[in-house]
């Protein structure tokens, strides 16, 4: 039987909606995978909130707070997202996590520890907005980053320009954010007017991630599209006009109009892990030219009959795109190289063992060739 949980640190628990797991993203496709799993007695459910060894999951009953197992292997840690398997728990025992499901997608960025493992910001995305204020001046080396770490997800990014009400002309930040997002829908709101709203609400769909730094608006946009206020939202401190970080943790919220909003943290920085395709879809206007090189391994740097510089030469490609490109290309070989690292570490690691045993055994005194 399920404990279902009844914390009221969530706007979920206090809801008076009926929610199913088709409201949380649960298909035809992941139940017809799930049917063996159903069998053994597990029952599906989306995580709406990890913690440290705990995660709060969306189940068909209701919430359940279940226990996670210790890490081993290659098992998956759930983070915000996730579906699992359940094991409802027995008399005395609690609810346990048993299995992390396939993920479709995944919004991944480099540790900020030592380890080379990436953090997974959230799972099985369907669109992720990608807020960009327009109180500020606009960085186009962050959008192209947070560009990049979401076509690489699988997610469909949407550039969303918040606080308009605030900008002088938002029609050239909007055209300086379009040069830089080939491909993605860039769109003009403003939580304080409710410019765009309806725009965005029609365009977003499925499981919607909004990223970007604090100050960003994201949590007075989820508002917005929540119909309420849910999500806390910070002041923004005067002078440089930063935001607080106001969202601690993750959490899965259903939204009025259909599907669910994931809130994340604000973002103090966002590094790439091993995001080749994103890269590529980025900048696909470098990748395109890139086919007309001379030299098949061309490096755009100073190779002759290279196409790209030559884009650069007559003004079809800013030296500034081009440096972003080789700047974050840079550090994603650097990731690389970190996980392919820790790959080989564990790949010896089991010849290590085998080698000290094998020592160990040549010192007994019963060994005998």
């Amino acid at each position: 039987m399920f404990h279902q949980h009844t914390s009221q640190q969530s706007s979920f628990f206090s809801s008076a909606r009926v929610l199913t797991l088709a409201d949380y993203g649960w298909d035809a496709e992941r139940e017809r995978s799930f049917a063996p799993s159903r069998a053994d007695g597990l029952v599906p459910g989306r995580v709406v909130r990890a913690e440290r060894g705990l995660c709060d999951v969306a189940a068909e009953n209701g919430f359940v707070r279940a226990v996670l197992p210790p890490a081993a292997g290659d098992r998956l840690t759930p983070c915000t997202g996730d579906w699992v398997a359940v094991r409802p728990a027995t008399a005395a025992g609690s609810d346990t996590v048993v299995e992390v499901l396939e993920r479709r997608t995944a919004v991944v960025r480099s540790s900020s520890s030592r380890t080379s493992c990436g953090q997974v910001l959230a799972a099985n995305v369907d669109t992720v907005a990608v807020a960009v204020s327009l109180a500020d001046p606009v960085k186009p080396g962050r959008v192209e980053r947070m560009l990049a770490l979401v076509w690489e997800s699988g997610a469909t990014p949407v550039v969303v320009l918040t606080k308009a009400d605030r900008c002088a002309d938002a029609q050239r930040a909007t055209d300086e954010v379009a040069e830089v997002a080939p491909g993605v829908e860039v769109l003009v709101t403003s939580a304080a007017t409710g410019e765009g709203m309806d725009v965005l609400v029609a365009v977003l769909s499925g499981t919607i991630v909004l990223l970007g730094p604090s100050g960003a608006g994201k949590s007075t946009l989820g508002n917005r599209l929540l119909g309420e206020d849910l999500l806390a939202t910070g002041a923004v401190r005067d002078g440089d006009g930063k935001g607080r970080h106001t969202t601690a943790w993750r959490e899965l919220l259903p939204l009025p109009h259909g599907g669910v909003l994931l809130d994340t943290p604000g973002l103090r920085g966002v590094g790439l892990h091993d995001a080749d395709r994103g890269l590529d879809r980025a900048f696909a206007e470098i990748v395109e030219l890139a086919e007309d090189c001379h030299f098949s391994d061309c490096a755009h740097a100073t190779e002759p009959g290279c196409a790209v510089l030559a884009a650069v030469e007559d003004g079809h490609l800013t030296q500034r795109r081009l440096d972003s490109y080789h700047r974050l290309q840079r550090e994603n070989a650097h990731a690389v190289s970190r996980t392919d690292a820790r790959l080989r570490a564990e790949l010896e690691r089991p010849k290590k063992e085998i080698a000290r045993l094998v020592r160990a055994l040549k010192q007994s005194p019963d060994f005998k060739v």
